[in-house]
């Protein structure tokens, strides 16, 4: 019987995770200088513009503070040109309002804006025809007010620790080689020790699983390059950010073939496949896969307290191995067998093409 599941509405207003406090004290810090410096160089009413600036403006890394900065601006620009030169026209009335906010809407569609500078141009209107007298003294004072507040959030984000999203990423990246290994290794305890279909099931799941796994760690990637975007600490870790980088496209190719070598084993899997003495030896080959990969993230993960760490010998710059792996030459199959020949040629080539990638003969 279904199962009807019950969503609180108001449990939807709350994140799964906090802001980081140190954000938060950014953005007060932006908030107030920005707020205090219009005071010191626009006479005029409170900076409204000013302070929404600020807060929209401190994001999580300085490279999006920089775009929402631009995004900001443009749309208050486009917003407060439109109202002022409708108010200069037509007045100020309640359906000279509507309809500057519904050609801000079509104008911000028409010029294919971002969401944010779109909400923008029609609220800064709106805010400009409802704040008072308009004039173009007045217009030119909300822009002004609206840079300061950006530029200040900007520089506040700078010089107050920018965040460096480093630490996350290299941890999932040796996180996702690390289970690469284990599942090259369940491979190969499964061939030796002869599992029944149903265990192969279970280990095609875990294998599939890892495909999410590096699409998270890539996100992760993502978001460690965002914030070294822009980041005047961002420098130094750069380097372990690129062979991450690599790692992880090399790990795409290895998940792919662990994946492949566990559905064929899954679905051509039989009693006395355990007894074939070429099975043997391609576990045997596995197992030193295992051991490569598994290696692979002991060096990822003992670089992450050392940003300073310099590439090595081998395939270092690429960051994938710097030592001779464990696979031994290419295995020679003089006589197929004729039982099992097709599942055995599908994992001697997955084997053949993981050794070349390991050993950067993938080209």
């Amino acid at each position: 019987m279904a199962s009807v599941v019950e969503v609180n509405p108001v449990a939807r207003l709350r994140s799964s995770s906090r802001t980081p406090f140190l954000q938060v004290v950014k953005t007060a810090v932006a908030v107030v200088a920005a707020v205090l410096l219009c005071r010191l160089l626009i006479q005029g009413p409170f900076p409204t513009f000013a302070a929404i600036a600020a807060l929209l403006v401190v994001q999580p890394s300085i490279n999006q503070s920089f775009v929402k900065g631009l995004e900001r601006s443009a749309g208050v620009v486009l917003g407060v040109l439109l109202a002022t030169g409708f108010h200069l026209l037509l007045g100020d009335s309640v359906w000279v309002v509507l309809l500057v906010v519904v050609l801000a809407i079509l104008i911000a569609w028409v010029l294919r804006l971002t969401p944010t500078s779109a909400t923008q141009v029609s609220i800064s209107g709106m805010l400009v025809l409802t704040a008072g007298v308009v004039t173009p003294n007045y217009s030119a004072d909300r822009i002004l007010e609206t840079v300061i507040g950006a530029v200040v959030a900007l520089v506040v984000n700078a010089l107050i620790i920018p965040p460096v999203l480093l630490e996350p990423a290299h941890l999932a990246v040796a996180r996702l080689a690390r289970d690469t290994a284990v599942a090259f290794e369940r491979v190969a305890i499964g061939l030796t020790e002869g599992w029944d279909r149903d265990r192969w099931q279970d280990a095609l799941v875990r294998a599939r699983a890892l495909r999410q796994q590096h699409a998270k760690t890539e996100a992760s990637l993502n978001a460690a390059r965002e914030s070294l975007t822009m980041n005047p600490r961002g420098g130094r870790h750069r380097t372990i950010l690129d062979r991450d980088v690599a790692i992880t496209e090399h790990l795409r190719v290895l998940v792919t073939r662990v994946t492949g070598m566990t559905r064929a084993i899954h679905d051509n899997t039989a009693p006395d496949l355990r007894a074939d003495p070429v099975v043997g030896g391609i576990a045997t080959e596995v197992a030193r896969i295992g051991s490569d990969v598994r290696a692979l993230s002991a060096r990822v993960e003992s670089t992450r307290l050392d940003p300073s760490f310099a590439a090595g010998a081998g395939r270092d710059d690429a960051g994938v191995a710097t030592a001779e792996p464990a696979l031994t030459a290419p295995m020679e199959i003089v006589r197929p067998n004729s039982r099992h020949w097709v599942l055995i040629g599908a994992l001697l080539e997955d084997v053949r093409r993981v050794r070349e990638e390991l050993l950067g003969e993938d080209d």
